[in-house]
């Protein structure tokens, strides 16, 4: 019989290669995608993995304040999301 710590640990370690591969091919679209729109898409894409990456790292190390930063960076990636949006389709951000 299997303890649950050492389910716990497996599942963390499935989840985080799953996400660093996320990651990974999120920046090749970046790279190789071929309109405005692929890119901006992969670069939200990204700011979801990191997000996901901070907040497993968070639970494996039992450390809360990865939480408040997964947060943080939550908040970055939509705002600049928007921005760089609204940069690609209207040339401006603040009108």
């Amino acid at each position: 019989m299997t303890d649950a710590f050492g389910l716990v640990d497996i599942a963390l370690v499935v989840t985080f290669v799953t996400l660093v591969l996320g990651q990974l091919l999120s920046m090749v679209r970046l790279v190789l995608g071929p309109t405005p729109g692929d890119r901006i898409l992969a670069l939200d894409t990204m700011v979801i993995n990191a997000i996901g990456l901070v907040v497993v790292l968070g639970i494996h190390q039992g450390v809360q304040i990865y939480f408040e930063v997964s947060l943080l960076i939550a908040m970055l990636g939509f705002v600049s999301t928007v921005a760089l949006a609204r940069f690609i389709l209207r040339g401006d951000i603040i009108e």
